[in-house]
């Protein structure tokens, strides 16, 4: 099975969980503070992950990281789960799947807006208003700076790029004149 099947199925299980106990937005924000102490304890990940440490202290190792992040019940037992049939290492996958997948339910869409210099609020809702009309979902805006743009922005929401960066235009006219 493939790394992407695997970490598929066991977002699928926990938003269905999620979605029973009314818990999708919660199980979210577990697991991406999760993530981020994994990220930022690279030892932790290290030791959970390790085929050779003793299980009995893993498992006591995640329940303190559970305690200390005040998890739910819920997601104790999905990572134990994880913990116990080596799939800790796909969580990051997991997050991201069940991201996706909890959006699907909800109908949110989620874009990422690439600007050369920081949009003002004015300008953000206006953005978002744009994509609602045309998708019909209500969107999420993850905002990024990137000087190197020059001027306008570019979007990528759903699969699809929008690209109106005066950098692109620069480089279609150079292109055109090239060509000759």
């Amino acid at each position: 099975m493939s790394i992407s099947a695997i970490s598929r199925r066991y977002a699928k299980a926990l938003v269905r969980i999620g979605a029973e106990e009314s818990m999708i937005d919660r199980y979210g924000q577990e697991l991406a503070q999760v993530g981020a102490a994994f990220a930022q304890e690279k030892t932790l990940r290290l030791l959970l992950e390790s085929p050779t440490f003793d299980m009995r202290k893993k498992t006591a190792i995640l329940e303190d990281l559970s305690s200390a992040l005040d998890l739910s019940a819920g997601m104790r037992k999905f990572l134990g789960l994880l913990l116990v049939k080596d799939r800790l290492k796909y969580l990051n996958l997991i997050e991201g799947d069940f991201r996706g997948l909890a959006d699907d339910l909800s109908g949110v869409l989620r874009a990422t807006v690439t600007g050369a210099a920081e949009l003002n609020a004015e300008q953000q809702q206006e953005i978002r208003a744009g994509l609602e009309k045309n998708t019909g979902k209500k969107v999420e805006l993850e905002l990024v700076i990137d000087p190197a743009l020059i001027g306008g922005i570019k979007v990528a929401i759903g699969g699809k790029v929008y690209d109106g960066s005066l950098k692109t235009q620069l480089n279609r006219i150079e292109d055109t004149l090239k060509k000759g």
